[in-house]
């Protein structure tokens, strides 16, 4: 079942393949694209950058409530992470739509956004579940994945209403933001060019965005953009990949809380 639709997806990226001697303007724009929201995202997306931005260009006042709604407010560290989640999904949303629409002037259902056919590989879905939580589950009793999730840190006797569902919520849209910049704007604006190998052309930068991460994660995030890739050019969609991705997610938030006493 997995050669084939390795095999499938293959032969159907290769169809697509326009060879052309002229520049291929609309790789370069998405390759700028990718570069430019993964910048911002890096900087903007840190609210000690964004207070020194805003108290250097003059705007104390606002830079002042910035600071005392992410450190001091009781709910800092809930807002800390909504603006930074909200940053990513602006930046992994915004300038691949603007390009889509208004630049290649084209659907977006040709980006992944697709429903027709989206789970009719759901074995994979079930295979890799089945795969990863027991690997979730032994990871999830080290050091450095209990110092990372979840993100938000949930006190013991803290009911999960409302701060914890607030940014569940968050950290979903994030991921089909993240699903469909790697795997839709990235893989499918440029298969026509690299074919198949656009799998791997977007397995880099979504490899380096989890670097920081434990070393296992960022490994398995190889593994994961070529699977989730190959996945998105068979069926032509993104929402399998959603479906992997916050499931895995959420299973080791589940884990971490579990492995701290809090669940």
């Amino acid at each position: 079942m997995i050669k084939k639709i390795f095999t499938t997806a293959y032969s159907s990226a290769e169809s697509e393949i326009k060879a052309s001697s002229k520049p291929d303007y609309k790789v370069i724009l998405i390759c700028i694209t990718v570069a430019f929201s993964l910048t911002m995202i890096k900087y903007l997306g840190d609210f000690k950058f964004m207070l020194s931005f805003l108290h250097n260009a003059g705007f104390t006042g606002l830079s002042d409530s910035f600071e005392d709604l992410c450190t001091i407010n009781k709910n800092a560290e809930l807002y800390r992470l909504l603006y930074w989640v909200s940053t990513v999904i602006f930046f992994y949303l915004i300038p691949p739509v603007i390009l889509i629409k208004f630049v290649f002037k084209e659907k977006f259902s040709s980006y992944g956004l697709n429903l027709k056919g989206a789970f009719a590989d759901y074995k994979i879905y079930l295979l890799m579940l089945c795969v990863m939580i027991p690997l979730v589950l032994f990871f999830s009793r080290t050091e450095s994945f209990q110092a990372r999730y979840p993100f938000y840190n949930i006190a013991k006797g803290e009911s999960f209403y409302p701060n914890l569902v607030i940014w569940e919520l968050f950290y979903f849209i994030q991921f089909f933001a993240l699903e469909f910049f790697f795997r839709g704007f990235m893989l499918h604006g440029t298969k026509q060019r690299f074919g198949y190998y656009s799998v791997f052309v977007m397995t880099i930068p979504y490899c380096m965005i989890h670097f920081g991460k434990p070393l296992p994660e960022t490994i398995a995030a190889i593994i994961a953009g070529i699977v989730l890739g190959t996945l998105s050019l068979k069926s032509r969609s993104i929402w399998l990949g959603v479906a992997i991705h916050y499931s895995v997610a959420i299973t080791m938030d589940l884990c971490s809380m579990w492995q701290k006493g809090v669940l």
